[in-house]
């Protein structure tokens, strides 16, 4: 990243240029007015959220509060606070050479002190990028105060300087993002006495070392996760630390079928072409999992499920075509019975259903099927389709088996025109866009039972059969 070369290089110009000292939450209220106000949206990227965690989020900003998302696994919570980032300035000055970000006009460390009395206007500058003011931390439980907070630096007291010299500080992480963002995923599970660490930095805004105590009004804006189940199981937020944040925002998963569907095409690498259906069939399978009684739902089932489950399926398509040398490589419903088998160790089952769950998530995903079949082809008669395959129209598919062969079986019907206009293939494309949507009604009448399947080993199956 290059820094403009017009921006000023010493002290005494940037107070000419007009750079007065600005708090870091100071900045992204300004920041986030302007692009409310603009009509430009705060948070790109972010999916089911417009009008439950995020008019939330906004406020607790606006207010300058501190805040802590709180939700399950899988629920873009470290997503979003990523995004925080696009709410502070692209550049911002800096005194050049130090650890801390300093502001040129309002140094806070002994160093930025002794060298602002020392150079006065001539204080060299730099800028920094808002990249490089957001600071993230996976809360373990081997971190230590040091990780966040700082320690005595033994190489700087092995150059002669005395131990209570406050410039053999090496600090942390925290010191580090001044006049920035802290984030600290899975606060719980930061053993108490860390936290306690963050108690002052949070309200006082020094820091304690190793005895020392260092006035440092710091300037960072501490965001968190957490899980749920962390208060009462695997580690909790210390009562004193849950005071200082301002704000505490429950996340959520997508509300409806069109923002999962649109969550899955946002963050899923396809490598074949997953048509609408198929991505309505697996944000409906991934609905139902979280309404079972079989899945342990304080875990949840994670929006990272489905995008897995659309790349798994869009796999087996590519899979195919390699196969067959088919192309384009076109999902079919086929190609989701690849999913209960490739993706049910990602889910945690209740006690009781060992054994049951490959019978249980096929169970669930035959039902979402069944649910966007009759949503995309309610209210038309595919009687003329299930009468020509009890006829003798033998319709095979299967893992080895190309789009045109599964079009051969079946003679032309009206029907399948009107299928692939509900479906969003037109008449012309190619025969796996075609097949794709012929078999997915296909499917629909196998699950209404108004037409018979029968599968073998070889992941080869015939309708009518």
């Amino acid at each position: 990243m290059t820094v403009p070369t017009d921006l000023p290089a010493t002290a005494g110009a940037l107070r000419a240029a007009g750079y007065p000292p600005r708090s870091v939450k100071a900045e992204i209220r300004e920041n986030l007015l302007a692009r409310l106000g603009s009509g430009e949206d705060p948070w790109p990227g972010i999916v089911g959220f417009e009008r439950t965690v995020l008019p939330q989020l906004e406020r607790a900003l606006l207010a300058g509060h501190d805040v802590v998302l709180l939700g399950e696994r899988g629920q873009g919570k470290t997503r979003l606070l990523r995004t925080l980032l696009g709410l502070l300035d692209e550049w911002t000055p800096v005194i050049e050479g130090l650890e801390l970000g300093e502001h040129p006009l309002e140094p806070i460390s002994p160093q930025g002190l002794r060298l602002a009395a020392e150079l006065g206007d001539d204080l060299p500058v730099t800028w920094r990028h808002r990249s490089q003011r957001y600071a993230e931390k996976l809360a373990t439980p081997d971190t230590s105060v040091a990780d966040l907070i700082g320690d005595v630096d033994p190489v700087k007291v092995a150059e002669g300087r005395s131990l209570g010299d406050p410039e053999t500080i090496h600090f942390g992480l925290v010191p580090r993002a001044h006049r920035g963002i802290v984030a600290v995923n899975e606060l719980p599970d930061l053993a108490e006495r860390i936290q306690v660490a963050l108690l002052n930095v949070m309200e006082e805004r020094d820091i304690q070392v190793r005895g020392y105590t260092l006035r440092l009004p710091l300037d960072v804006l501490l965001v968190a996760t957490a899980n749920p189940e962390d208060y009462t199981n695997r580690g909790r937020i210390i009562t004193p630390l849950k005071d200082r944040f301002g704000a505490e925002i429950r996340t959520h998963y997508p509300l409806t079928v069109p923002a999962e569907m649109a969550l899955v095409r946002q963050e899923a690498e396809l490598v074949a072409e997953v048509g609408d259906p198929l991505i309505e069939v697996l944000a409906r399978f991934v609905r139902r999992l979280r309404e079972s009684p079989a899945i342990d739902q304080r875990s949840g089932v994670s929006a990272r499920f489905a995008v897995a489950a659309a790349e798994t399926v869009a796999a087996a398509a590519l899979r195919r075509a390699a196969l067959t040398g088919e192309n384009p490589a076109v999902a079919r419903p086929v190609d989701l019975e690849s999913v209960p088998a490739v993706l049910r160790g990602k889910l945690e089952f209740e006690s009781g259903e060992e054994g049951r769950e490959q019978e249980h998530l096929t169970h669930m995903l035959r039902r979402a099927f069944a649910e966007t079949a009759r949503t995309r082809l309610g209210g038309l008669d595919l009687q003329p389709l299930a009468e020509a395959v009890e006829q003798g129209h033998l319709v095979t598919t299967g893992e080895r088996v190309p789009g045109a062969q599964v079009l051969a079986g079946l003679p032309e019907l009206p029907v399948l025109h009107e299928v692939a206009v509900r479906l969003g293939v037109d008449a012309g494309e190619a025969p796996a866009r075609i097949a794709a949507a012929v078999e997915f009604a296909l499917e629909s009448l196998y699950l209404a039972r108004r037409v018979a399947k029968d599968s073998d080993d070889e992941g080869t199956a015939v309708y009518g059969a």
